[in-house]
């Protein structure tokens, strides 16, 4: 199962931030040891190489479950003399070989309390899981975020602040009313305290702990956590709301050509291509938002009800038939996952998708505050100066107004 569980956060890490999956030192192959000084077990070179996260050979204890033809002694009990003691049992739990051992099993009822189902005693996968939590995702995840930081600094400094080119005309008209103002900041206003509350979860055992010390660290995480599940509901009716409201004029349409042909004239001066409410950039922006916000609720609510929700083996059923994996080269991926298996592929995916949505804000935020001269007045007040809304928007102030954006372009 740990290979497993590897092989699949290596194939979610691939399709997202592009990194190869099997680079680790997972793929490598684990060498030959000598174990006859140690009669068979453990030795110190396994225990070194398990410390620096090398491969293994554990076959001195997957190949050690006893001799299933005495299971039972002669009284019907285990024993010790040729039969299986504790340890060989657990071992045979632990690596899927129980059904060697005769007729024991372990059951318990199902998560309704209905039928029955395979107690898990031993779950290694998350051991997987936690290595891929603190290594690739952390630091893949923050050179992500830093790195769009860095981006968003060097286009401040090399292009400065987009400034209305023409004469401001002292004159206002409204962009958005107050109730799609308060959509937007109820999406807004709760994705900021998600990403600051699931950055803490992440990072602050390796950030916060040596600056503030576990006693202050504990209760701060345990109400971060209390905050990102509840706050999670006001993201998402705000989701819905903005979809609402905005979808009919993010379609795409001719004019967006227009506006990527020349970056919106972000990197120029006096360059304002036409534009209805939403320009290109910001329908990117609204589509990007509305995939990323829906995939990172579903597998949120999945977490808050891994028993109800399971996402992932019905996903991989779907994509299996589709034979994606088979075309990226994982083979058919499993359709039947235990549920902190399942929680487990959730929480990585919820990450990841969490730093993608986070650096797009990031680059959102800029250009709404400081990027862009009266940008901010449009989502603040609700109004906006008409030489800008005829600079960024003029199609839709000429749709507004009546009026011409400009001299020499006549109302659509």
């Amino acid at each position: 199962m740990t290979r497993l569980t590897v092989k699949l956060l290596g194939m979610i890490l691939a399709l997202v931030l592009s990194i190869g999956a099997g680079q680790g030192a997972w793929a490598q192959e684990a060498p030959a040891v000598d174990r006859t000084s140690t009669g068979g077990a453990q030795t110190l070179e396994d225990i070194l190489r398990r410390q620096d996260g090398l491969k293994v050979d554990d076959s001195f204890r997957s190949d050690n479950i006893g001799d299933p033809a005495n299971v039972a002694g002669e009284n019907g009990s285990l024993g010790t003399l040729g039969g299986v003691s504790d340890s060989e049992l657990w071992r045979a739990y632990r690596y899927g070989e129980l059904d060697q051992l005769g007729d024991l099993r372990v059951s318990a009822k199902g998560p309704d309390g209905t039928g029955d189902v395979t107690q898990v005693v031993i779950q290694d996968t998350g051991m997987a899981w936690l290595e891929f939590r603190k290594g690739p995702m952390k630091d893949y995840g923050g050179y992500l975020l830093l790195g769009t930081i860095g981006v968003l600094l060097l286009f401040f400094l090399f292009r400065g602040r987009i400034r209305i080119d023409g004469e401001k005309s002292g004159r206002t008209i409204e962009r958005f009313p107050s109730i799609e103002r308060f959509a937007h900041w109820l999406l807004a206003g709760s994705f900021m305290l998600l990403a600051v509350t699931g950055l803490v979860q992440l990072f602050g055992r390796f950030f916060l702990i040596p600056l503030i010390g576990h006693e202050a660290f504990a209760p701060a995480a345990i109400a971060g956590k209390w905050v990102h599940n509840n706050v999670s509901w006001a993201f998402m009716l705000g989701l819905v709301m903005v979809i609402v409201f905005w979808i009919a004029h993010n379609i795409p349409n001719k004019h967006d050509l227009k506006w990527f042909a020349v970056a919106g004239g972000l990197f120029s001066k006096n360059v304002h291509p036409p534009a209805k409410k939403f320009n290109a950039g910001q329908k990117v922006i609204f589509w990007g938002v509305v995939v990323l916000g829906i995939s990172i609720s579903v597998s949120g609510l999945s977490l808050l009800f891994p028993f109800e929700l399971p996402m992932f083996a019905a996903t991989f059923a779907h994509l299996n038939d589709l034979g994606l994996p088979q075309m990226l080269g994982f083979g058919e991926l499993p359709t039947s996952l235990q549920p902190h298996t399942e929680m487990q592929l959730a929480q990585a995916w919820h990450t990841i998708i969490a730093f993608v949505f986070m650096a797009m804000i990031i680059g959102h935020i800029y250009i709404g505050t400081v990027g862009m001269e009266g940008a901010f007045d449009a989502i603040g007040s609700g109004q906006v100066d008409e030489q800008w809304a005829k600079e960024h928007h003029g199609l839709w102030y000429e749709e507004v107004t009546g009026k011409p954006a400009h001299d020499h372009h006549p109302a659509e």
